[in-house]
């Protein structure tokens, strides 16, 4: 049973939450952990592969809207912008069925609008992909959504 309500945590709901659960938060290292589950219901899930490695960033960008909620004080969930990804590295082509993967983010810069995070994933405590993901974070960032 997961740890963590992510549907009060995450602006995301279901089927589109991909996480299982958070393990680990320390605002004062400004890291989270959280841990995400391979199954057929999951979605993008691809038959007799598993999940695409590419959808190794949003994994990430989840990680990262747990931690800013964290980081808020536990304030209702505000949507985020990606606004760029810096050297995605992977090693492997699909998560696989079954497995369960770890999903470490790192803020390493911000200035309350603009935020930079660190970003690696494990596989049994291998760094199986890595990334640097920039975030748009602002006030008024439901503003800018209904303007689109």
């Amino acid at each position: 049973m997961a740890k963590y309500d992510l549907t009060k945590i995450l602006p995301h709901k279901p089927p589109m939450i991909l996480l299982d659960d958070i393990i680990e938060v320390d605002l004062e290292k400004n890291t989270l952990t959280s841990i995400f589950k391979i199954y057929p219901q999951k979605i993008f899930f691809e038959a007799e592969k598993g999940i695409n490695s590419l959808v190794g960033i949003e994994f990430m960008a989840q990680t990262i809207g747990c931690f800013s909620f964290f980081k808020s004080g536990g304030k209702e969930p505000k949507p985020g912008l990606l606004l760029g990804t810096r050297l995605y590295n992977n090693k492997t082509d699909y998560f696989e069925e079954n497995k369960t993967y770890t999903v470490k983010v790192s803020e390493v810069f911000t200035d309350n609008e603009i935020v930079v995070f660190d970003c690696l994933i494990y596989d049994n405590g291998n760094e199986i992909a890595s990334a640097t993901i920039n975030a748009y974070q602002g006030k008024n960032i439901k503003e800018l959504l209904e303007n689109e």
